[in-house]
């Protein structure tokens, strides 16, 4: 016994100095200022906070410039534009990482995200090609190099095409990814709470300097070409998830008195044409709620809540409109005690 009440004496100092100890740290970790930081990637802005004390913008910019450099079809020496001028080439970790997510989200909902799409993207005057000149006939002729199922990657890199004239277009996914990439940089610095936000697209983790969970907005989806509009419809408090939205109401024209929105449907070839006006999607990652976002404005809201039903990590909110041209909302029931007014 009074070995056992010597031992207890010595420990009590060490626990104490752990106890005391773990408090500072915790201390210090909590009164750590948050930074702030933004600039320009993909045509978009960035914006990113976190809790650290180190100047990271570089290191992510680096990394962003290699999202870049795998999947820009607008950079000419992009890993992506040699596979679609079909060079010889092994395509690196990043563009295979994207490919698998894209493979995937594209056979779950049947095909309504497809990265072969791009030929119709162009010719809509949508994508890194703009010839804005469509007709049922090069529609016609352009579908049949469009198909997920017409492209495939090998073990050792190589992509295959069934056509050569079969061309990928990743950036209904790759900002999410980039998203990511950007959140795994912090992650590999040991900042726990942060917030990443390119273009839309949300990585958030931790608190936010109130020790909150982090306010996100989704905006109302009216018509805003040069994208001015700061108007939101919602706010959702996450944290540990990724978020994108996808929406027709800032990539659009009229031609001839008729309105033609960016996302594409490769079944039809024809831009979509249905009352879902903005998908917002939560996932574990960003590149995942990207592509399931566009699929979402593909599908439509009903077939979209088919497919919220076999997957239950992914969350949902959608802004429609009715048949008096009022906004309306759904959102995945557990989303309900996220959800606050602007």
């Amino acid at each position: 016994m009074k070995n056992k009440k010597k031992s207890l004496i010595w420990q009590l100092p060490f626990l104490t100095l752990l106890i005391v100890g773990t408090v500072l740290i915790l201390r210090q970790q909590r009164n750590m200022p948050y930074q702030r930081i933004q600039g320009t990637v993909f045509g978009t802005v960035y914006h990113i906070t976190y809790q650290g004390d180190k100047d990271l913008q570089p290191d992510i910019e680096k990394a962003l410039s290699q999202v870049d450099f795998s999947l820009s079809p607008f950079n000419d020496k992009s890993v992506i534009t040699k596979v679609n001028n079909n060079e010889d080439i092994a395509v690196d970790k990043m563009f295979t990482d994207v490919f698998r997510i894209a493979m995937q989200v594209s056979k779950e909902t049947q095909g309504a995200f497809d990265i072969t799409v791009a030929p119709l993207v162009n010719l809509w005057g949508f994508g890194f090609k703009q010839e804005k000149d469509p007709d049922r006939q090069t529609i016609d002729s352009l579908m049949r190099f469009v198909g997920y199922d017409k492209v495939s990657l090998d073990r050792n890199g190589h992509v295959h095409k069934t056509d050569p004239r079969v061309m990928l277009d990743c950036s209904a996914v790759a900002k999410g990814f980039g998203t990511d990439v950007a959140a795994k940089v912090l992650e590999r610095n040991d900042v726990t709470n942060y917030m990443v936000e390119i273009g839309g697209e949300v990585v958030a983790k931790g608190v936010n300097d109130k020790r909150q969970p982090w306010r996100i907005g989704i905006n109302r989806p009216t018509d805003d070409p040069m994208q001015e509009s700061t108007q939101l419809q919602s706010v959702l408090s996450i944290t540990n998830k990724a978020m994108a939205t996808s929406g027709n109401y800032r990539n659009f024209y009229y031609k001839d008195g008729k309105k033609y929105a960016h996302t594409i449907d490769p079944h039809t070839g024809y831009p979509v044409q249905h009352s879902l006006l903005s998908a917002t999607v939560l996932a574990n990652d960003c590149a995942t709620a990207d592509a399931y976002a566009t699929a979402f404005m593909v599908m439509g809201i009903d077939k979209a809540k088919e497919v919220l039903e076999k997957h239950s990590e992914l969350k949902a909110f959608f802004i429609y409109s009715d048949d008096n041209g009022d906004f309306k909302e759904w959102f995945s029931p557990s989303l309900a005690d996220k959800i606050t007014a602007p």
